[in-house]
């Protein structure tokens, strides 16, 4: 081949059309069988809903990732963080197949994907950041649907194909398969994905900065703190205390996690004034002027308010689909459902909602793209209600009452209109906190911004496990309808500088 068709066969595999893809798959892929594969294996072992429910706390880094994102604008570049995150994911998913069939692996696997979720909303960060380093701001709005696209199909390949090899075989084969797929996409990655920056600083000097006594006094004493709940709960002590007081018998280990998760934020809220002066001590610096100029714009309340509470709804929706499915029991129908039948409508709705963004405008889009994204918490609800019968006698039985034709395809509509409806708000939910982006502190920016869009999910998470126990699934999908109502209101309120394309 000559120089001129290599060079056209290089463009063409280093097209954003392709690496837009890939790396939005290996930042969906890794979140899906994180935070959705999970809760289904969980209670594919038979494990309690309000465990389960913590498992939502593996969404704490996704959450507090605006902590370190501004380190990966200022160490290394995007791609680097993106190969190296990569690369310990992959390691992460090889350890949770090996895990798998032990008799501790339930506890080994919740360690290491609480583990696996730092770095893979890490790796979310250093995505962001390298697509709004590599396009301007037009190629961001012209691939937004296409991106949301890659992040469904990954959704859809692990909740499809890793879901259906782990539940019809066994979950050894289901996690080393997904080894196996996001080991070839660090392959392409590592080869072929397009060197776009210059590093303002070595990568090696941010591992490095772990090494001072704070951090290292730091992470010693909220380990301590987790090892030291969990040994009180499991010692002779609390055991005889569970007699005295026949209450604490009704607490698990699940809500004294729960309560130390709300102590903590009650905390921050007391302490708010002094965290804040810590972040602004040095004006100057790297680290500050990317929060200060996040902060610094009109109606910042508001936008705030619009970042926690759009997901709400969606948050505790999604964290009790899986368990919902395996107690209707249609675990095995789970993954054609979602390949099947989820692919193709979610992929028509991210690239629907990229086009109906470009034509007229976020603005116009955003409200009727949420409530459609709601309205599946009611249609859930409706559906869960129709079969509570089968929720009754399938839950935790061994031998499966099945739920008939018409109920499959009953069920088959319902996830349908649910991935449509998902991919319309999650074009609309990326073009939003893009438009929050100043071009200095991309990856910072977007790492603040979904990181406070995860708050109300890892709450909502661990406090849906407790109400789906208390009033079922059905009660439930509509309850998680109401929390949506308060995000649906504040973007009403969103300035228009944010919602309409800059000129």
């Amino acid at each position: 081949m000559n120089s001129a068709g290599k060079n056209a066969q290089n463009t063409l595999i280093q097209s954003p059309y392709i690496w837009s893809f890939t790396t939005y798959f290996t930042q969906g892929f890794p979140y899906t069988i994180i935070r959705i594969i999970t809760p289904l294996f969980l209670r594919d072992i038979g494990v309690k809903l309000e465990s389960i429910g913590l498992t939502s706390l593996f969404g704490l880094p996704w959450v507090l990732k605006f902590l370190w994102g501004p380190q990966v604008d200022r160490f290394g570049t995007k791609r680097s963080w993106m190969l190296n995150m990569q690369f310990l994911l992959v390691i992460v998913l090889l350890l949770a197949g090996i895990f798998a069939p032990l008799s501790w692996g339930a506890q080994a696997i919740g360690i290491l994907f609480f583990i696996g979720s730092i770095i893979a909303a890490t790796h979310d960060t250093a995505i962001d950041g390298y697509y709004m380093e590599a396009l301007d701001s037009d190629g961001q709005t012209k691939f937004v649907g296409y991106r949301v696209m890659a992040y469904r199909i990954a959704m859809i390949t692990g909740t499809g194909i890793i879901a259906t090899v782990g539940t019809m075989y066994n979950w050894f084969f289901g996690f080393i398969s997904s080894t196996i797929v996001l080991g070839l996409f660090f392959i392409y990655h590592l080869f072929l994905l397009p060197k776009i920056e210059k590093e303002r600083y070595p990568i090696c000097q941010f591992f490095i900065s772990f090494l001072k006594i704070k951090v290292i006094f730091g992470t010693s004493i909220i380990s301590f703190i987790i090892i030291s709940i969990r040994w009180y709960y499991k010692s002779e002590y609390y055991s005889n205390l569970q007699e005295t007081v026949p209450i604490l018998k009704k607490v698990w280990f699940s809500h004294w996690i729960a309560i130390l998760l709300f102590l903590s934020l009650l905390i921050v809220l007391l302490f708010r004034k002094k965290i804040k002066d810590l972040i602004t001590k040095d004006p100057d610096s790297f680290y500050s002027k990317a929060f200060l100029t996040f902060i610094d714009r009109d109606k910042i309340g508001i936008i705030f308010a619009s970042i926690i509470f759009l997901r709400t709804g969606e948050f505790m929706l999604t964290g009790m689909v899986a368990p919902f499915c395996v107690d209707l029991g249609i675990k095995i129908h789970y993954g054609w459902l979602t390949s099947a039948v989820g692919l193709p409508c979610s992929i028509a709705g991210a690239l629907f909602g990229g086009w109906m963004i470009s034509k007229f405008t976020l603005k116009k889009v955003i409200w009727p793209f949420l409530l459609l994204q709601n309205l599946t918490n009611i249609v859930y609800m409706i559906l869960a209600l129709c079969l509570s019968h089968f929720l009754i006698v399938n839950t935790g039985a061994d031998e499966i009452q099945p739920v008939g034709l018409l109920n499959l395809i009953f069920i088959a509509c319902v996830h349908a209109f649910d991935q449509l409806a998902g991919g319309l708000g999650t074009a609309v939910l990326m073009t939003f906190l893009m438009r929050l982006c100043i071009k200095e502190f991309k990856a910072a920016h977007y790492a603040i911004g979904t990181g406070f869009m995860g708050v109300s999910g890892v709450f909502a998470g661990v406090l849906g496990g407790f109400l789906c126990s208390w009033f079922g699934y059905g009660y439930y999908f509509g309850i998680s309808f109401i929390f949506s109502i308060p995000g649906m209101v504040a973007v009403l309120f969103l300035p228009d500088e944010i919602l309409k394309p800059k000129p």
